[in-house]
């Protein structure tokens, strides 16, 4: 299995798994943005993981914009991050710049 694959794979767990926990709320509370921002700042420790989560989304944006032109189009992985998460956006923005890095060297990368 190559890295390529690998970026896949963790995009698919990426997309599923956060959503199996999310829907779960969604079907307690549907439509409550009030209870889901209450759940989401609902101690310290939820607190922390929600602040890295904001920062480590606003850290990606930033770099898909300075590997502009040379990397993918920023726009679809700031929607992917938005309406499914960074678990998902993240690993699929590594394998389209992986597929794009592969087709610039005109094969196969095998160093990954």
């Amino acid at each position: 299995m190559n890295l390529r694959n690998v970026w896949l794979a963790l995009a698919i767990i990426g997309a599923v798994l956060p959503w199996y926990y999310l829907a779960g709320f969604m079907v307690e509370n549907p439509l409550d943005i009030g209870g889901f921002l209450a759940a989401a700042t609902a101690n310290n420790v939820v607190t922390g993981f929600t602040a890295d989560l904001l920062i480590s989304s606003l850290v990606f944006w930033i770099y898909m914009f300075s590997r502009r032109p040379a990397g993918p189009a920023p726009w679809p992985f700031i929607l992917i991050n938005l309406l499914i998460g960074l678990s998902c956006a993240l690993p699929a923005y590594l394998y389209i710049a992986s597929r794009q890095t592969e087709t610039l060297k005109g094969g196969t990368d095998y160093s990954s």
